[in-house]
């Protein structure tokens, strides 16, 4: 097994003299609550414009939503350029120092919108996004990071999708508050200023996190990890985590790309904004509610492919049934139904995937295989955001049928290859949860 340096963020004291307490400390809470309030207020920066879509582009006076969309695409590239800095800085300096990083990139991203929008500067306004987008890596790859180094394996599931969650729960209170706030193009820049006075708020307790408990909370959490080189060697010859990674940036990409576009896809069919806020709201609401149902049952039973190859067909017959839903005539309840469906089965796979990939590759830090899936979803989202803006057919309207049709396809190609997972060598091996109960029936 690999070693670590006796400088690392993830070493304990008296770990190399076998002095080892295992416990858990009230304190985790306060660095995961941190971890939740940023992933929030950064989900809802990348989301601010996307919901008043046609009265952002009033006020800054474009010729189309096209430029409105690049507030979303952008923060998709922006969070790829920055996640090697992510990766080096979690495994060298710690999830503390990746907070006050992420803090500061996104007050400043903020503020920096506020004046653009002030000014009507829409170059402004991308260059504060950007900030934006470089501050989200820093939180949304750092929860299984935290969870393993806080967290006990009959928790970890929770702890990270509390974390990870939040980041929709945040898109959700866009698509929900900002149509309220920017009822007409004079009213957005009212409405960047209370999410940069919210985002400021949130950012201010992030002086209080610690870099590491005193003690490891159990046996795996005390494992050395492997070096980088060694660490990304071991993945990259990780078949089954290949699979796991393309079935998982498909269909974050998509749910990113969706989130981004509803406004733009309802509208057309005769839906309001609210409606479409609404709906938006209810993908995410629903999706949150069933996670936090789920994922305590998850980290009892462990059966984390079991729930992956239930999941992963739902979502794909989601947005293949989306196709005809949002064409019934302005109806509610069957776009509404389908995005709690889709919420639903989206948001509960996503902290068991990422989870289950620490337990396929343990003892690669956490830190990695996180940030290989959220960037994979984060650049596929981008690149589906804009091929499914240019399905859009202007000339009826600007349905977005084909775009739907586009996600529906692929999204049913790749699906059967959640059937191959398990099937490799130690695929079906939780490898921290069987270190912890090695260690259970020691002590026992």
């Amino acid at each position: 097994m690999g070693q670590i340096h006796n400088d690392s963020p993830n070493t304990f004291a008296g770990e190399e003299a076998g002095a080892v307490v295992y416990r858990v400390y009230k304190r985790r809470w306060l660095g995961l609550g941190m971890l939740m309030l940023l992933n929030i207020v950064i989900s809802w920066g990348w989301l601010t414009f996307a919901p008043v879509s046609d009265s952002s582009q009033i006020w800054f006076g474009l010729p189309s939503q096209t430029p409105v969309n690049w507030l979303s695409t952008v923060i998709f590239f922006a969070f790829a350029v920055a996640s090697p800095a992510v990766i080096y800085t979690l495994n060298h300096h710690g999830v503390k120092t990746a907070i006050l990083v992420a803090s500061v990139l996104t007050l400043s991203g903020n503020w920096i919108r506020y004046a653009g929008t002030r000014t009507q500067s829409f170059s402004a306004v991308m260059v504060g996004q950007i900030l934006i987008g470089f501050a989200q890596p820093f939180v949304l790859s750092a929860p299984t990071y935290y969870s393993d180094l806080w967290f006990t394996s009959s928790g970890r599931i929770s702890a990270t999708a509390l974390a990870s969650l939040s980041n929709p729960l945040g898109a959700a209170l866009g698509q929900l508050i900002n149509p309220m706030i920017a009822t007409s193009p004079d009213k957005i820049p009212g409405m960047v200023l209370w999410v940069s006075v919210i985002a400021t708020v949130a950012c201010v307790p992030c002086v209080l996190v610690q870099a590491r408990p005193p003690t490891p909370p159990c046996a795996s959490a005390a494992t050395l990890k492997l070096p980088f080189k060694e660490a990304l060697g071991a993945v990259l010859r990780n078949k089954e985590f290949w699979i796991v990674w393309l079935l998982f940036s498909i269909y974050l990409g998509f749910f990113n790309a969706m989130s981004s576009l509803l406004n733009q896809i309802m509208l057309p069919y005769g839906y309001t904004a609210d409606e479409a806020g609404l709906a938006g709201a209810a993908l995410i609401l629903v999706g949150l509610i069933t996670s936090a149902i789920i994922s305590p049952l998850i980290d009892r039973t462990h059966s984390f492919l079991l729930a992956i190859k239930i999941q992963v067909p739902l979502i794909a017959a989601c947005y293949i049934v989306l196709i005809w839903v949002v064409d019934v005539n302005g109806a509610l309840a069957p776009p509404y139904i389908v995005c709690a469906v889709l919420g639903a089965t989206s948001f509960s796979l996503l902290p068991v995937v990422l989870e289950w990939v620490v337990e396929l590759t343990h003892p690669v830090s956490p830190e990695l295989t996180s940030s290989l899936l959220w960037c994979g979803g984060q650049i596929l989202g981008a690149v589906f955001l804009l091929v499914m803006d240019a399905l859009k057919d202007v000339g009826d309207g600007g349905k977005m049928r084909r775009s739907l049709i586009f996600e529906a396809v692929v999204a049913a190609a790749v699906c059967p290859l959640v059937l191959v997972l398990g099937r490799g060598s130690g695929g079906g091996v939780n490898k921290r949860i069987e270190i912890d109960k090695a260690a259970d029936g020691v002590e026992g």
